[in-house]
């Protein structure tokens, strides 16, 4: 297995980060096999969704209206209504696996890999890409 670990800066906002380019460079030499991209942090996700047509918004509205940024939540240090953020991987996983064949990622024409992040206190992220030849 071979891997290697990127950095994000997703900065003072949520984020839906598209990282696919990365991704793509890190196979592209690679052959056939499976892409295993791992976010490890308690507070972001990796999804994989069309982006650039207004799907990133959707996604970060959709995920406001299921985990409202207000005091419900247990988990209370940081920025207001941080305990979601601490949610948001139980629904968006912290990781996701793309099948690589011929050093390409085998993504649906609108498929990207993204970087999800609720978490305005913590602006660095770091994700492992790992490489599983078929």
């Amino acid at each position: 297995m071979d891997s290697e670990t990127k950095r994000y800066r997703t900065g003072a906002s949520e984020q839906v980060l598209d990282i696919t380019r990365d991704c793509a460079a890190f196979v592209a030499t690679r052959g056939d096999g499976l892409l295993h991209v791992f976010v490890p942090h308690a507070t972001a996700g990796i999804a994989i969704l069309e982006t650039g047509a207004g799907s990133d918004d959707d996604l970060l509205a959709a995920l406001g209206d299921l985990l409202p940024a207000d005091q419900r939540w247990r988990h209370r240090h940081g920025s207001p209504g941080h305990g979601r953020s601490h949610v948001m991987p139980a629904i968006i996983a912290p990781y996701a696996s793309v099948p690589v064949l011929d050093g390409r990622l085998a993504l649906g024409t609108w498929q990207s890999v993204c970087l999800v992040d609720l978490n305005v206190d913590n602006p660095d992220r770091e994700v492992r890409l790992s490489f599983l030849a078929g």
